[in-house]
């Protein structure tokens, strides 16, 4: 089983570890959180991953059919909401300026929308969470 793990570096920043890199989060900088803006938060580094993950697989399709996806975009609009926080009203743009789709535009919503990022999110209904302190560190 793969993980990935993120710890506190102080100051409300933390590092996570995905295998030979680093990514480095902040929280939001706002008197409640008290991030600084020095890095993406974690709601960001989701919605990116969500982004680059759809880029990757119409690029992949494109380079299949022979679609020209030079200069592809992905634009994720979405908004925050609290109580509890969350993600919601998400929209994606893919914009192709180099090419001709003609009648491929379902095919690439298809492709776009099989992305390993968005199936885990339609296929997740629960995150089993442990919690062990000094007593109980895991094997």
């Amino acid at each position: 089983m793969q993980s990935i793990t993120s710890r506190h570096c102080g100051d409300m920043v933390f590092e996570t570890n995905v295998g030979e890199h680093k990514i480095l989060n902040d929280v939001p900088p706002t008197p409640e959180w008290g991030g600084k803006g020095r890095n993406p938060t974690p709601p960001d580094y989701f919605v990116a991953s969500l982004s680059s993950c759809i880029a990757a697989f119409v690029v992949q399709y494109c380079n299949q059919v022979g679609v020209d996806s030079s200069d592809i975009t992905v634009e994720i609009s979405y908004e925050k909401a609290t109580n509890p926080a969350h993600l919601k009203d998400f929209a994606v743009n893919i914009n192709l300026p180099n090419a001709e789709i003609g009648d491929r535009a379902e095919a690439i919503k298809r492709v776009a929308g099989k992305c390993t990022v968005h199936e885990t999110i339609c296929k997740m209904n629960t995150l089993p969470i442990n919690v062990y302190d000094k007593s109980a560190v895991p094997e």
